[in-house]
């Protein structure tokens, strides 16, 4: 990425979380045992749904394609924010913080695209379970996946675009421990009340009016779902469930961050550690620990697993 010639800045610094390095200490184990389940809990999700036949449906397929953002998602942050919490010196070139920027809303863009192709998958087999093999191909399945990918990329494309051409000639104090939009732009030595009006119609706005319009359509799916009894009702209801409290854990902080003026707030950091850390672990857990046929699945694995590894070592 090419920095303006109006450009001075050339690295951003970000604040410490506190001022005790044995706390920031304390906090690198903590998170980074929240990265690592993180990453071992979608990673798990993504080698069960693969490896057992009886989860090659769509809502696994999608299920999987979820964990695969969540791990993207997290590891676009995390990693640099585990290194600053041991280092004095906590900085990011111009280049890496506008790479962290349009990674990090390519990868959350493409979530929010696609929570809202899981939703869709739900209302189809609760609404139409007979037409719903049919409606629901492969080819179907893979190119919603695909348009989840380009969503996300052409959002923060959008963004970074416009944010390339900000000159930047001090200060260069971040207050938060990732880049992102509301901080970044508002250390711009230009006017930026036009851009600021636009990133949060485009950011806040556009996810805020996606929030509803999930929430009034898993509404209807559950409403439709208390009418019926029995098993495949009660399984269909307690997924609708774990996909709404997904939704929630991730809308809620982007509505908060992005439905706003560029102001910083004393929960900013906490909302971001949540939205950042927190959030991308607790969905596998969702997941899995509310849907029985993927902790049997996970079961069935373990078993092959260990009969592999009896075979080898016999």
């Amino acid at each position: 990425m090419n920095q303006d010639n109006h450009t001075i800045v050339k690295e951003f610094v970000f604040l410490e979380l506190t001022q005790f390095q044995e706390l920031e200490s304390f906090l690198f184990v903590i998170f980074l045992f929240v990265y690592v389940t993180t990453v071992v809990g979608n990673a798990l999700i993504v080698v069960t749904v693969t490896c057992e036949p009886r989860l090659h449906t769509p809502m696994y397929f999608l299920l999987r394609n979820k964990s695969v953002l969540d791990i993207i998602f997290s590891s676009i942050t995390v990693p640099k924010f585990l290194v600053d919490l041991l280092s004095k010196k906590k900085t990011i070139s111009y280049n890496g913080c506008m790479a962290q920027i349009f990674l990090f809303h390519f990868v959350g863009g493409a979530d929010v695209f696609f929570l809202s192709v899981m939703a869709y998958d739900r209302y189809l087999a609760i609404a139409k379970p007979l037409h719903y093999v049919s409606i629901m191909r492969r080819e179907v399945w893979v190119a919603m996946v695909v348009a989840s990918w380009m969503g996300g990329g052409l959002h923060s494309t959008i963004q970074t675009i416009l944010m390339l051409p900000l000159p930047f000639c001090g200060p260069n104090i971040l207050d938060t421990f990732y880049c992102d939009v509301p901080q970044v732009v508002k250390l711009a030595c230009t006017d930026i009340s036009a851009l600021e009006i636009f990133m949060i119609a485009h950011n806040g706005l556009l996810t805020l009016l996606m929030f509803l319009l999930l929430l009034g359509s898993y509404t209807v799916i559950l409403l439709m779902l208390l009418s019926h009894s029995g098993e495949g009702w009660n399984k269909a209801l307690s997924t609708c469930t774990s996909h709404v409290m997904v939704v929630t854990l991730h809308f809620v902080p982007c509505i908060y961050v992005y439905c706003r003026p560029f102001i910083t707030l004393p929960m900013d950091t906490a909302i971001s550690l949540n939205n950042t850390i927190i959030t991308p672990m607790l969905n596998p857990m969702i997941y899995t620990l509310r849907n029985q046929e993927m902790k049997s699945a996970m079961r069935r694995l373990q078993r092959r697993l260990q009969a592999s590894e009896n075979n080898a070592l016999g």
